[in-house]
């Protein structure tokens, strides 16, 4: 006879015991060795050993009592046998068992225990659940949420459960690359004339495998790479911008790729170009290889954006596709009902793979040996796997099981520690913390026509009573470096204009002593006009203006079940609480998050503005926080602005806001762009229309090695750090190499 215990400690707040009809043991445990040394591991398995030789022991001699304790590091395991003697008549037996773990990377002396009694009736196995008890403790931890955040990213300790999820393909293991975490559900369709956000992997967004755009953007190097065509910067100015057609680009059929598919795209597809681009001229001229090619200036809307950083942006967002094959069936059919095909049999790409297959659970490309850009990109080259599948996964978990199996090569999905996964081939841009480079900053987004919220001293108070520290080492697991004031994010690309003496124009972030930070904020409130009211017990009553009336308690909006966004907010509002401001947290369903962000129907919401890397940063994201171009009241949707900051026409609005967002994007000189830009981030720092919190990847990159190799990160940085399926990334199906 052979039993284990087995008890999940992973997944959400509290424990939790995988069994139904309360089956606690199984034969075959899955575990989550992730998260414990080999050492550890060696232990668990002895443990486990123990116990069962203790349970044969005692199934043939029913006298048997035992109680043995092991240490080992940081995790010991006591566990005790006794015949029963609550009731003789049923022979009842129990076994006690406590696990208890030190948690690394915590503050010393932080420990996680959780002890669990179970009841034998048969004598055979034990498949009744007593008594269980958990117990996170440590003198620092004085707060339920922060406790709980900590118990979340410090520490992940044992899974049980069925391995991995998500179905393996018939393909070969050595040909196929494994990718996942943008398809979550059965494709509706492969149209790249639908709505971007219902055509299915690989054809929405900005996917590149099969459509391609004219060019892609490295956020490594800011470089504008070719892809369909070349940009031609000699050529390029405020006026338009130029880019030729690669001569040797052909779709699937072999039809050369022409400025009329590039027409059509930028007039019937998806994204509307017309407050950008007011006309795209062509011109036949000869390549450098001596062939003849078309040269396609994207003129500049003068009268509407007048905006070249978003023409350029268009270029490398836009999917182009075979006008050849639809436009014939817009004749037949009418826009609206082509929009509506699936476009699931053998369509006619440009791409290096195409579709071969798809389920509710996965979704299946074959690579293309005639893809055009072989020859032309790649020296004669083709991508290394033959195959490429996206399983659906039903939970980050399944994802993290599959990676550590080898069953998956590479996810964007966010894995809380995964410093604990390198010992299983789970590897990041970074070695170390922060793991990921930075590229978008998620914040608070304030609803400026409300009060207190409309006033700036008020906004700058919350920002002040923030514990970002804590929200970097245990909301994001460490995967974020120390964030800095301001709308900047300091990459290679962003940190010149980011100047020490600016940080004077903002609200000190970097407070590390929680007192000194309360104290500070108590003293801002007052100084502005506010006060808090404790009760004696120190549990805040609630808030006053200064005329004494009762500030209604605000909320903090966010998606439910994001779940690095949900200790994100959990822990900014326990700062404020703390410091005497009556804020909550409101998760709320994606359906109404959405609705509610547009619609200005929020105090404060998280949001992650201008959220993609492309060559309009940074002043795209100081455009969707700040411009008060397109300025929407409440209940009227807002695409950029959710805030309702810098209202044009009441005393409080800057003009020089809008006058700089119109200014930068038609300057060449690089030091006037970044006096340009500090001038800007100053505005942000004094008024605080929102509040940045962290800094994240575009996507998480996340790979294993298990199956295949040389994986582009810090110390190889041939392309950025993105899957193989958008941007620039897509070079690395042309550099991946069997692991052996």
């Amino acid at each position: 006879m052979g039993v284990f215990l087995g008890i999940l400690l992973i997944g959400g707040i509290g424990t939790k015991l995988l069994a139904k009809n309360l089956n606690l043991f199984q034969k075959t445990p899955y575990f989550d060795y992730g998260s414990i040394s080999k050492q550890e591991l060696n232990h668990l398995g002895m443990v486990s050993k123990e116990i069962n030789i203790f349970l044969e022991k005692w199934s043939m001699e029913s006298d048997y009592s035992g109680e043995q304790e092991n240490q080992d590091g940081s995790v010991s395991f006591e566990y005790s046998f006794s015949k029963g003697h609550y009731d003789e008549n049923m022979k009842e037996k129990k076994l006690k068992v406590l696990f208890k773990k030190a948690l690394g990377g915590c503050p010393e002396d932080t420990y996680y225990e959780i002890k669990v009694v179970l009841s034998s009736k048969d004598g055979n196995k034990f498949d009744e659940l007593v008594y269980m008890k958990e117990d996170f403790y440590n003198s620092a931890y004085n707060s339920f949420s922060r406790t709980n955040n900590a118990y979340l990213n410090c520490w992940e300790f044992l899974s049980l459960g069925q391995p991995g999820g998500g179905e393996m393909y018939t393909t070969p293991r050595n040909e196929t690359l494994y990718l996942s975490g943008q398809q979550w559900g059965a494709p509706t369709t492969f149209n790249p004339l639908a709505e971007s956000w219902m055509a299915a992997w690989p054809v929405g967004g900005k996917f590149n495998l099969v459509y391609e755009p004219l060019v892609t953007y490295n956020g490594l190097n800011g470089k504008i790479e070719d892809l369909l065509g070349h940009l031609v910067e000699e050529l390029s100015n405020n006026d338009s911008i130029v880019v030729e057609l690669n001569p040797a680009a052909k779709w699937s059929d072999g039809v050369r790729v022409n400025s009329n598919d590039v027409k059509f795209m930028y007039t019937k597809g998806p994204i509307n170009v017309s407050g950008q681009i007011s006309a795209i001229h062509v011109d036949t001229v000869r390549a450098n290889n001596g062939m003849t090619t078309e040269r396609l200036s994207f003129m500049v809307a003068k009268d509407k954006r007048n905006n070249p950083l978003s023409v350029r942006d268009l270029l490398q967002a836009i999917r182009i596709a075979p006008a050849h094959i639809f436009e014939p069936l817009i004749v037949k059919k009418g826009l609206d009902n082509v929009k509506k095909m699936m476009m699931d049999k053998d369509p006619v790409v440009s791409g290096p793979y195409n579709i071969k297959e798809y389920s509710p659970k996965w979704i299946a490309l074959e690579r293309r040996d005639d893809y055009w850009g072989n020859v032309a990109l790649h020296d004669g080259k083709l991508p290394v796997p033959k195959y490429i599948v996206h399983p659906m996964y039903k939970s980050n978990d399944q994802i993290v099981s599959a990676l550590r199996e080898g069953s998956l090569d590479a996810s964007i999905s966010y894995i809380p520690r995964i410093w604990y996964k390198k010992a299983f081939g789970i590897h990041t841009w970074f070695d170390a913390a922060p793991y990921f480079a930075p590229d978008v900053i998620p914040m608070l987004m304030i609803n400026t026509m409300k009060e207190p919220l409309n006033d700036k001293r008020f906004r700058r108070v919350l920002a002040t009573a923030i514990d970002y520290a804590t929200i970097r080492m245990f909301a994001v697991s460490n995967s974020s470096s120390p964030l800095q004031p301001g709308l900047i994010v300091p990459t290679n690309l962003e940190r010149h204009y980011i100047a020490d003496e600016d940080k004077n124009f903002a609200v000190n972030l970097a407070i590390s002593d929680e007192a000194k930070r309360i104290n500070t904020v108590k003293a801002m409130l007052a100084e502005a006009g506010y006060s808090s009211k404790f009760s004696e017990s120190g549990e805040l009553m609630g808030m006053y203006n200064a005329n004494g009336k009762k500030i209604p308690t605000l909320f903090v909006t966010s998606p439910a079940g994001w779940t690095d966004w949900e200790p994100i907010v959990t822990i900014a509002v326990e700062g404020m609480r703390k410091a005497g401001i009556d804020i909550r947290e409101n998760f709320v369903d994606g359906g109404q998050y959405w609705t509610d962000l547009g619609m200005g129907h929020f105090d404060l919401i998280m949001n992650k503005p201008a959220a993609e890397v492309s060559p309009s940063q940074p002043w795209s994201r100081f455009n969707e926080v700040m411009s008060s171009r397109e300025w929407q009241p409440l209940d009227a949707w807002a695409g950029t602005n959710i805030g309702r900051y810098n209202q044009p026409g009441t005393p409080e609005f800057r003009p020089e806001v809008d006058q700089l967002l119109n200014a930068i994007p038609l300057m060449t000189d690089p030091e006037e762009i970044s006096k340009a830009y500090r001038e800007l981030n100053k505005i942000f720092m004094e008024d605080q229309p929102a509040i940045p919190l962290v800094y994240q990847p575009e996507q998480y990159y996340e790979y294993s090695d298990r199956v295949w190799t040389n994986w582009p990160n810090v110390k190889n940085p041939y392309a950025p750090p993105q899957l193989p399926w958008i941007g620039s990334g897509t070079k690395i199906l042309w550099n991946l190499k069997p692991a052996k």
